[in-house]
């Protein structure tokens, strides 16, 4: 019998069940042996719906326990430094749902303590396992479109989420917590990034000023190899959850993305409609899967990660400039960064 991956979920907020859902009931290759919530009875709860026998309140106890191979970290982010170590220390393999942390030395701390046990580390950035940027890459890189120009990316929620999940001591922001997605993504498929300028504001919902973020920003963007881009976010859409990509080059373009959820237009006189993607999770899901998959594959053949701690730390060093440029209404070179690598 193949061995499987015994994992714990540290964290069950939304994407945390939804991942304790997916290990338990959608990874063939893992076995959903514990959770932890410091919110004891969401992980009893989330426990007894998934027929795990074991769940904590202390994510300490989850990593004392000795059948737990494997963790899943989706707390808020602002804990994910605490959890990423002490799981390391604990010889626990581990995935990291974005962002790495809040600050790129907390980052490059985590990374420390990586290298130093020799832990396996993960880090979660599930658009690259989307089918629609996997192919985009590919015919990138076959030279489908030429030589790469410009590159265009929106990230649109339908409706912001509570102001206490949006805090940046929680979520690092606009640019952290939503933009870090575009971010990694533009790294990806079109080089490393040399400077960006960033215009923003508190345009939707006034309550953001209380919290001391902003909820729709335009990120100009130069790459060191010379091409441009250009991304927007917004918190406000309405119409749906908006996600696509446009890549521009000399030879072609590539389009990625798509708003209509399910596959019918209604056709009438003066009016034309079709629906929307709700929400991330249905426009998602697969690639959530996948990229679980992914990892626990990697862990049980003993491969390298797909996606490391660099990359995590690479797309927060944008992130975070993105938020100093808008502060400061000035362009910011990446090398600027404190504490940047």
């Amino acid at each position: 019998m193949n061995k499987k991956l015994n994992i714990g979920v540290i964290g069950l907020g939304r994407l945390g069940s939804l991942y304790a859902g997916y290990c338990a009931n959608r990874l063939s290759g893992a076995n959903l042996v514990a959770v932890s919530d410091v919110r004891e009875a969401v992980a009893q709860e989330q426990a007894e719906l998934l027929d795990v026998s074991r769940w904590y309140k202390n994510y300490q106890d989850l990593l004392d326990d000795k059948e737990v191979d494997a963790i899943l970290v989706v707390t808020p982010t602002s804990l994910h430094k605490a959890v990423v170590i002490d799981a390391a220390r604990a010889g626990k393999a581990i995935f990291c749902e974005k962002p790495l942390s809040l600050s790129v030395d907390e980052c490059l701390e985590i990374k420390g303590v990586i290298e130093q046990t020799g832990a396996f580390f993960q880090m979660g950035f599930m658009r690259r396992f989307d089918s629609a940027y996997v192919a985009a890459k590919q015919k990138i890189e076959d030279g489908v479109i030429g030589k790469r120009v410009q590159y265009k990316s929106t990230s649109r929620d339908r409706n912001r989420p509570s102001l206490e999940f949006l805090k940046p001591e929680h979520s690092g922001g606009l640019f952290v917590d939503m933009g870090i997605h575009d971010f990694d993504i533009a790294r990806w498929l079109m080089g490393e990034v040399k400077s960006v300028y960033t215009v923003a504001g508190v345009l939707a919902y006034p309550e953001m000023k209380e919290i001391g973020d902003v909820d729709n920003a335009i990120v100009n963007m130069y790459f060191e190899n010379g091409t441009l881009g250009a991304i927007d976010l917004s918190r406000n859409a309405i119409y749906g959850y908006d996600i696509h990509a446009e890549i521009l080059g000399t030879e072609g373009t590539l389009q990625l993305g798509y708003l209509r959820e399910t596959p019918i237009q209604v056709m009438k006189e003066n009016d034309i409609s079709h629906d929307t993607v709700p929400g991330f999770y249905e426009r998602f899901e697969k690639a959530y899967i996948d990229q679980l998959d992914n990892f626990v594959e990697n862990v049980l053949h003993e491969r390298e990660p797909a996606i490391t701690a660099n990359d995590g730390i690479a797309a927060l060093n944008i992130a975070l400039a993105a938020t100093r440029s808008y502060q400061e209404n000035k362009p910011v070179e990446l090398y600027e960064r404190e504490g940047g690598v």
